[in-house]
């Protein structure tokens, strides 16, 4: 076989679908879990700032670093593994202790990330989770025992997952120490890549969840503003077809509103579509887990259904209803700009046609002074020609009275035409 030259991305993009391998956890063990986000950019966040601050973190542990430019990282970090994952807009670190303590979610599981560490973090805490895995080995009794004692029952989601491989349970609530709470139970059997996906699929969970509900308070602000801009908008498409006010008023309020709209969705525009991927991907995290329902308890699809689809769909109303005002106004001032148009075309034409009455009127007064100018011309014409002729009125025995009047015709006659044949030239 000849050789063939491979593309230059192929094994770059071959090895993306490999890129964030799950980890391999043994039961028991409890994890500490911590997504950090920029207050705001966080897109256009310097990504060196992450790094520096996980290698604060693993030079505390004498840990090895992650290769240059590295997106994520899983090791051993002293007698715990650390993994660390570099998103598009946050970043997490989810630290697997082995054991689990006599204290379920203790907060001083939490104390792996030092304080200092923690105070210079390149952001804000988005979520902080605690997770306790432990072997699935007491009757149904006793996990209904702990779920009662762990969570608050009001919201408590609980369901058997992968085909009876474990059961997971949270209230998603955030307790008195700032942390949210996650109880696996594992099945003996359960292999320990396989704990590591249940893990990090319900660190997802909880990551996406947060990240997908901060569209909610902009979309709350933007049906506070849109509420006051609808009646606004209305008014002045009333206004089109009334006549209440001059149309140049009118279309300078319908720019108004269409640009504040345009500027709204423009500042809105990539939270709201993040907001939909995220939830995108918390649905696709749950469906993947195959839940069973466990014990009469809600599971985590319909705790999402209840609590957070409402949420998402607020987001997407109000999307909506962004951009159909923003539709509206626009429909509308062009509405209105070929009404101005229109009413400004029968204006010109008005106004041509009072210039063309008025040239008109230009040309017959032209045509009267040019008859004046005749006389006024022939007036001094014939007295200059009367001092030419008036030598010759003795010897023809006429008087210079008639000599004067005989020769007016034709001088009148002569202006008269010279006048005619520059109007003519001056036309050509």
């Amino acid at each position: 076989m000849s050789p063939i030259e491979d593309h230059p991305l192929r094994y770059i993009l071959t090895n993306e679908l490999h890129a964030r391998p799950f980890p391999a956890i043994a039961p028991p063990c409890h994890a500490a879990y911590l997504a950090i986000k920029p207050p705001r950019d966080a897109v256009n966040r310097d990504r060196n700032i992450d790094r520096a601050h996980l290698l604060d973190l693993l030079d505390r542990f004498g840990a090895q670093h992650p290769k240059p430019g590295a997106t994520h990282f899983f090791g051993p970090m002293g007698r715990h593994k650390i993994k660390w994952e570099s998103h598009a807009e946050f970043v997490t670190y989810t630290i697997f202790i082995p054991g689990v303590g006599e204290r379920p979610f203790d907060s001083a599981a939490f104390e792996v990330f030092p304080e200092d560490w923690l105070a210079k973090a390149p952001g804000s805490r988005l979520t902080s989770a605690l997770i306790r895995v432990e072997q699935l080995k007491e009757a149904k009794e006793d996990i209904n025992r702990r779920l009662a004692d762990w969570f608050a029952p009001d919201s408590l989601a609980c369901s058997s997952i992968l085909d009876d491989c474990a059961v997971m349970a949270t209230d998603f609530r955030i307790d008195s120490a700032g942390h949210m709470r996650f109880a696996l139970f594992v099945r003996p059997g359960a292999g320990e890549r396989r704990v590591g996906r249940i893990v990090q699929r319900v660190s997802e969970i909880e990551t996406y969840k947060a990240m997908s509900m901060l569209g909610l308070p902009r979309a709350q602000q933007l049906s506070a503003r849109i509420a006051e801009l609808d009646p606004e908008l209305t008014d002045l498409v009333g206004e089109m077809t009334t006549g209440g006010r001059q149309p140049e008023e009118t279309l300078k309020g319908l720019l108004a509103i269409s640009a504040e709209l345009e500027n709204l969705s423009a500042q809105s525009a990539f939270r709201f579509s993040a907001t939909s991927a995220y939830e995108a991907i918390v649905h696709q995290r749950i469906e993947v887990l195959r839940e069973v329902r466990f014990e009469h308890r809600q599971t985590f699809r319909e705790f999402m259904m209840r609590r957070y689809d409402p949420a998402m769909r607020t987001v997407k109303s109000t999307e909506l209803r962004l951009h159909a005002m923003t539709d509206r106004g626009a429909r509308a001032a062009n509405l209105l700009r070929t009404q101005v148009d229109v009413e400004r075309s029968a204006q010109n034409q008005k106004l041509l046609a009072s210039m063309d009455k008025r040239a008109d009127m230009q040309l017959r007064l032209q045509r009267t002074v040019e008859g004046l100018s005749v006389v006024a011309i022939s007036y001094y014409a014939v007295s200059l020609a009367s001092y030419v002729v008036y030598p010759l009125a003795d010897p023809l025995g006429l008087s210079k009275g008639i000599l004067t009047a005989a020769i007016t015709p034709f001088v009148v006659l002569l202006v008269w035409l010279m006048i005619r044949r520059i109007r003519r030239e001056i036309d050509h």
